[in-house]
């Protein structure tokens, strides 16, 4: 059994745990292990949620008490509503803090609440601020997954006895949210999930998805449904043109469903061609077939974990970079042909179809 890198942490069974969450889809997703180890640990405890509004969905489960929704708002009250946070945390009297993201304002939000354990990685310059700071060179970079990181964390401190050498996200589709998908119609649907937050390198060529969904469509017999959040809506109206274009006509629903809708939603597919973003780890999360075209990023950090799940990637000598924005000319994104996509979307979609049956989504 791994010895924690710190001493462990001695907490009542009926403590009060508060969790900050991760500020992005993606990351929320692959953080989702580790709610889960810390409600096992602590099965009695008040384990509250601190999240963006817009992931607050994603944590309606037996699994947290409470969630508290915050967002920073505009530059000139920035101080004044992190202080008015901390405030608030502080009355309700936490016994610890657990820091999913490295943000240096995570620490301090907790560290202004006074709230007594605040359990976070060294990184930022913010050590001085937790009580049970974890180096970050306890998950070398790039050898295993990001999910990982998060249960490294738990262990580190003796929250949790060891990290699983492979760890799948799995959420449980809302029955509440389902009728969600009813608008679409009569499927079977193929979704195509073009976006990507956090910069335009991650994103392939809006006419390659709508070439490799046409040509998994046709022969699966499926109708196509654009999903993304309210900033993909421009690259979704590309994509749904190009569709157009080739006599293709698809469902756009950018930016008109929550991340509740969003999962009843993607359970709906046969399978999901993606961007490494969000969308796709939700997918796969939820147990839908996905396809992700993979560029400045890494695969095997930030990938689909799934049985049913696929990569395409061109290999170059710049990639994974992990820049934002692309420097040059988006060779690891120009170099994938949307017919390896495309092929790889019917192998996975085929594969899903035939082991449907057993699969479990609904909580």
């Amino acid at each position: 059994m791994p010895r924690p890198l710190l001493g462990p942490i001695d907490l009542p069974e009926d403590c009060r745990l508060l969790v900050r969450a991760t500020n992005w889809l993606g990351d929320a997703v692959m953080s989702m292990p580790a709610v889960e180890a810390l409600r096992c640990a602590y099965p009695r405890a008040h384990l509250a949620v601190l999240v963006r509004p817009e992931l607050a969905g994603l944590y309606r489960s037996p699994l947290v008490t409470e969630i508290i929704p915050w967002s920073v708002g505009p530059a000139r009250w920035h101080l004044r509503s992190r202080w008015r946070l901390a405030r608030r945390l502080q009355r309700e009297r936490y016994d610890a803090a657990i820091l999913l993201p490295h943000a240096f304002d995570a620490a301090l939000t907790v560290w202004l609440a006074r709230i007594p354990i605040r359990i976070g990685y060294a990184v930022k310059r913010r050590g001085s601020l937790l009580t049970h700071a974890v180096p970050l060179e306890s998950v070398p970079p790039g050898t295993s997954h990001q999910s990982r990181e998060y249960l490294t964390l738990l262990q580190a401190v003796g929250l949790m006895h060891s990290v699983p050498a492979q760890v799948h996200p799995q959420l449980r589709t809302p029955m509440c949210d389902r009728d969600a998908t009813h608008r679409l119609g009569p499927g079977p649907w193929l979704g195509v999930a073009p976006g990507s937050s956090n910069g335009s390198a991650k994103r392939w060529l809006p006419d390659r998805f709508a070439e490799a969904a046409a040509l998994a469509a046709a022969p699966l017999g499926s109708r196509i449904v654009l999903v993304g959040s309210s900033h993909d809506r421009a690259v979704c109206a590309e994509v749904s043109a190009a569709l157009a274009a080739r006599g293709v006509e698809a469902v756009d629903c950018s930016g008109t469903t929550d991340v509740r809708a969003l999962m009843p939603l993607l359970a709906s597919c046969d399978a999901l061609l993606a961007n490494d973003s969000g969308a796709m780890h939700v997918a796969d999360a939820v147990g839908v077939p996905t396809v992700t075209v993979f560029g400045p990023t890494c695969e095997h950090t930030t990938g689909p974990t799934g049985p049913l799940a696929a990569v395409v990637r061109e290999r170059v000598a710049c990639s994974p970079c992990q820049l934002h924005t692309c420097p040059i000319d988006h060779r690891c994104m120009r170099g994938v042909p949307a017919a390896s996509v495309a092929a790889e979307l019917l192998r996975v979609a085929q594969a899903g179809r035939a082991i449907r049956g057993t699969k479990v989504v609904v909580a």
